[in-house]
């Protein structure tokens, strides 16, 4: 074992240094206290601003010379238009044009098209990724081409880590559906929008400089703001900001596949089997399709029964959107909206609320609702007999996805992972993840088309559900029903020693490390 490498406290060989930079192991669920005091932008003069209010700029380029980039930087965006960003790719082709090296991008989420970024990697204008590379930046990164060690952060551990200090941001690049000329910004009006732009919070905080770039500019103000012109310098108008019909990236469509129906069938069931479907009860659910459908048969037993949740939180999808129009929940309380319904009616609905990672999932706060939320329904490629779940990795060791806001839901009141026995014929359930992403003491309930596994440390779960029809078993005969059927474990890949990313916990501490494939 290298000497970089350190056991934390999950039994995970860690490293203590990123990209130069020392890194706590992971010590456990609670366990890291953190110290000082919140990190801060250079202080800034309105006598270096314009009076009349106006920070336009003629083009990104001009404020990027402006804000002087430069070699070794770090540079933020985010992610709300998803698949359908058309600004970040550009602030990294003039970085090219300009000579600049060694840049740190900093996204709230990468997509596929952001493949143009590899071009970037291997000329050493970006010296390497400390967010989700998912899909081509993924398997760049896999087969160890990235220079830097990557750093994969849930979207609370990101603000987490702007907030704290553990990474500064020199440039954050915020694209806008609609701003004005003093940089007071929102993703819910224009021909580009949205919906929110909370995943910009943090960077429009605590950068050195702010550049809003925008294709509808508005007189002063634009209201409603969620990115404040007191944090911008630049204001750019550009022809497009992005594509908002790819918003929704073929992943917000409830699945036609009769074993995730059931999946989804069977986790509404024990939902309500377990007493959790009350009067004024939360919940939250991915825009995955198995998520999708659990919320479809949710709204059914929620009618049949006259039960209405207090508030539900998004990922907002058409399918929330119905259930606030049909009465069935008080509130959305909105972190980014997965499809064009959910954008028009955070624009309209005062009851359909812009939310933000401080509020929802940051854990270095004073409370957050993450914790609030009665049900959470989550996703992961792979679950081991330890309850631990993997989000980033597949079983054939690829990184290949983000963890977003997964880790951060793990602490509302029951997490339910439903997840199906196999794909292309490799179990799920394993005995140890990949990739440890969640330690099994925060996951409760993993259900699959061949049954029910309750983690024994819910015993009030176990309880509740022993004389329902539902079929619980236990993990272990889960995994061995699956195996039975698939013809065995799979085989683990080959790794080198070389750490290619670091995966954090909510509290910034490491909780495991990502290998190159040999």
């Amino acid at each position: 074992m290298p000497d970089t490498l350190v056991r934390n406290a999950a039994g995970r060989d860690v490293v203590t240094r990123i990209n130069g930079n020392e890194a706590v192991p992971y010590l456990g669920v609670g366990a890291f206290q953190p110290t000082g005091r919140k990190a801060s932008p250079p202080i800034a003069r309105c006598a270096d601003y314009p009076s009349d209010g106006n920070k336009q700029v003629p083009d990104l380029k001009t404020a990027l010379v402006n804000a002087g980039l430069r070699d070794g930087m770090t540079v933020s965006t985010h992610h709300h238009f998803r698949d359908g960003d058309l600004v970040a790719n550009r602030i990294f082709d003039i970085a090219a044009e300009l000579g600049i090296k060694d840049l740190r991008w900093l996204p709230s989420a990468a997509f596929p098209c952001h493949a143009p970024m590899i071009r970037h990697l291997e000329s050493g204008v970006i010296h390497h990724i400390e967010g989700s590379m998912n899909g081509p930046l993924g398997d760049f990164a896999s087969s160890g081409r990235m220079r830097g060690m990557g750093v994969l952060r849930s979207h609370g551990g990101r603000y987490q880590a702007i907030q704290d200090g553990e990474v500064h941001i020199d440039i954050a690049v915020i694209a806008a559906p609609t701003a004005d000329p003093f940089g007071n910004a929102n993703g819910v009006n224009g021909p580009s929008a949205c919906g929110g732009l909370g995943f910009a919070l943090a960077d429009s905080q605590y950068a050195d400089r702010v550049i809003v770039v925008t294709d509808n500019l508005v007189p002063f103000p634009c209201v409603p703001w969620q990115i404040q012109g007191n944090h911008v310098d630049f204001v750019v108008v550009t022809d497009k900001v992005g594509e908002p019909s790819k918003i929704v990236s073929g992943t917000t469509n409830i699945t036609r596949s009769p074993d995730r129906l059931f999946i989804a069938e069977l986790t509404a069931r024990f939902v309500q089997a377990a007493g959790l479907l009350r009067d004024g009860f939360s919940f939250q659910a991915g825009a995955g399709g198995t998520s999708l459908a659990f919320a479809i048969y949710l709204k059914e037993m929620m009618i049949r029964q006259g039960i209405r949740a207090r508030f539900v939180r998004g990922g907002s999808t058409k399918y929330l959107v119905e259930m606030l129009n049909e009465g069935l929940t008080e509130y959305i309380l909105d972190g980014q909206t997965f499809d064009l319904d959910g954008v028009r009616s955070m624009r309209d609905n005062p009851r359909h609320v812009h939310t933000n990672p401080f509020v929802s999932y940051n854990y270095h706060g004073k409370g957050n609702v993450a914790s609030m939320i009665d049900i959470c329904v989550l996703g992961a490629t792979e679950v081991d007999l330890g309850f631990n779940a993997n989000v980033v990795s597949h079983s054939d060791g690829r990184l290949l996805h983000g963890i977003g806001g997964w880790q951060n839901c793990l602490f509302s009141k029951c997490t339910i992972l439903p997840i199906p026995s196999f794909r292309d014929r490799i179990p799920v359930i394993v005995d140890e993840v990949m990739t440890l992403c969640g330690p099994g003491e925060l996951i409760d309930v993993i259900v699959t088309e061949r049954g029910i596994a309750i983690n024994p440390l819910r015993q009030d779960l176990i309880d509740a559900t022993r004389n329902s029809s539902l079929p619980i078993k236990s993990i272990h005969q889960l995994k061995a029903e699956i195996e039975a059927i698939c013809g065995g474990r799979p085989d683990r890949p080959d790794f080198t020693d070389n750490v290619i990313a670091a995966v954090k916990w909510v509290d910034g501490t490491v909780i495991d490390v990502v290998r190159q494939l040999a």
